[in-house]
């Protein structure tokens, strides 16, 4: 007898994802473009220095991508054995259980909406002042944001390979850039001093530190997305590990070597007044006298990109967390359905466009910077729902292993999965600790609490939406967390079942 939650199709096309459009290199594309190495660059590393007043930012974008490696030994490997475009909340429901599974699964939701709506405030205030100071068209930064929100609405229920064409072609220009404005620094360093104490191990205990690494972890996010895109790969078993560990690599270089060069063309002393002065146009009057007008207005347009860039990458990692839980009928099964023409997740694709407008008109109402107030605390919010994701990853791949071994080495299943976890672990407690640093607000400021504490609601509706499906619905409960392994039409079949597995 049929199951009633799932409704019947002519077709499994419907209800399934493309398969075979993306290789290793399209993959990294979409991780490295949700990154978005010119907003973190000019963006994200100038606010962390203005608001937490820190100068170790460059060390704790380099610590990060240290931990974020060791995460990454453990993650890949549980990668190999499953395939689901919803990553965390599978991950953590076949490590730890359907429980925390499904509350996983409500955070990620908040995290990388927060993220994706988040960089809307960037993208609208960069482009309204950059034709404004370019073209003398005065632009209101909302009517800004809601004509990239068009265009992303439209691109993500597109092909996802047509997708990886755009990011690619905006991708390649904004790194070239990076890289290039960050040697014009070093080689013009104040007072002809190039000086690495901004490297220094020593701000990784200092005070603040919690809000520096948050600020760096929230500039990786999007490294992990390689597992949600695993459905629509190639070969997921190579190609996932692969993406991973060069997203990494790549991003953290980029990164730490970017903020530090910051700090050289600056001097260590002042780049948090520098920071606070210019603000995102730091990098840009930094390289200005040696490379023109010419550079800078290039890189003006790359940083428009870049965030335009992380917003459709974003976009397209909700709608698939929200088809993989639709797909499974944690959420309502509507969501759970693909274009036909596209394999796009055309409902979690709407849904997730729907959220952004309603948030944006809300900004736009209450006229809030869009700045501090959307781009920095919403995406610095999600970053740190982001890091409550990897740690209880990291638990669940020990977890995941515990049970079965699967001819993995210690390393892979406990050494670096158990290193990983505690550095998590740390991270979190500073991050929560401190976050009234990150935010820029007094310490008995009830945003400091309001933010964290979203998550903790997000994961209470969690589980009190697992014990409903278990108690109403046992079929879908015993499914969470399956995805592609339990899907009919999938030729990925890597797991047992959750029955036999034992998982609760």
């Amino acid at each position: 007898m049929r199951n009633p939650d799932i409704p019947a199709t002519s077709s499994n096309v419907a209800s399934t994802l493309a398969r075979s459009r993306l290789g290793t290199t399209a993959v990294v594309i979409f991780v490295m473009a949700a990154a978005a190495p010119l907003t973190v660059t000019a963006g994200g590393a100038t606010s962390g220095f203005a608001i937490t007043g820190s100068e170790g930012i460059p060390v704790a974008y380099l610590a990060v991508a240290i931990i974020l490696a060791l995460f990454t030994v453990g993650y890949v490997s549980m990668s190999r054995y499953l395939v689901n475009a919803g990553s965390f909340y599978s991950y953590i429901s076949r490590g730890i259980g359907r429980p925390s599974g499904v509350s996983a699964a409500m955070i990620a939701i908040l995290a990388y909406n927060a993220m994706q709506i988040g960089l809307y405030g960037g993208f609208g205030a960069v482009l309204s002042g950059w034709l404004n100071d370019r073209f003398d068209v005065s632009v209101a930064w909302w009517v800004c944001a809601l004509a990239g929100w068009a265009v992303v609405g439209v691109l993500g229920v597109m092909r996802i390979d047509l997708n990886g064409i755009v990011l690619a072609v905006m991708l390649a220009a904004e790194v070239a850039v990076a890289a290039v404005f960050a040697i014009v620094m070093v080689a013009h360093p104040v007072d002809g001093v190039v000086s690495f104490s901004t490297l220094s191990p020593g701000f990784l205990v200092a005070s603040g530190i919690g809000a520096a690494l948050v600020t760096a972890v929230t500039g990786f996010v999007g490294f992990e997305a390689t597992t949600v895109f695993s459905e629509e790969t190639r070969d997921p078993r190579r190609t996932v590990a692969r993406a991973t560990y060069i997203a990494v690599a790549v991003t953290g270089l980029l990164y730490g070597g970017s903020a530090w060069a910051l700090t050289v063309a600056t001097g260590p002393d002042k780049i948090v007044s520098a920071a606070q002065e210019h603000s995102t146009e730091l990098i840009f009057t930094l390289v200005q006298p040696h490379l023109g007008q010419f550079f800078v207005d290039l890189g003006h347009m790359l940083f428009v990109t870049s965030l335009f860039a992380a917003l459709l990458s974003f976009h397209h990692t909700v709608g698939r967390y929200l088809f993989s839980l639709g797909r499974e009928r944690v959420l309502p099964g509507v969501l759970g359905r693909t274009s036909r023409r596209t394999g796009a997740p055309k409902a979690g694709s709407i849904a997730q466009s729907v959220l952004a407008f309603v948030v944006l008109v809300g900004y736009a109402i209450a006229q809030a910077d869009p700045i501090i107030h959307l781009f920095f605390w919403v995406t610095v919010s999600g970053g740190l729902g982001v890091l409550i994701l990897m740690t209880l990853t990291s638990v669940a791949v020990i977890g995941f292993f515990a049970r079965d071994h699967r001819g993995e080495p210690s390393w892979r299943r406990i050494g670096a999965p158990v290193l990983a976890t505690a550095a998590l672990v740390w991270m979190l407690y500073l991050t929560v600790a401190q976050f009234d640093v990150l935010l820029g607000v007094g310490a008995d400021s009830p945003l400091r609490w309001l933010f964290p504490a979203s998550f903790a609601a997000a994961a209470a509706l969690g589980l009190v939406r697992a014990g409903l499906l278990k108690a109403w619905n046992p079929d879908v409960y015993v499914a969470v967390g399956m995805g592609a392994n339990a899907a009919p039409a999938s030729p990925f079949t890597l797991v047992p079942s959750l029955a036999e597995a034992g998982q609760p």
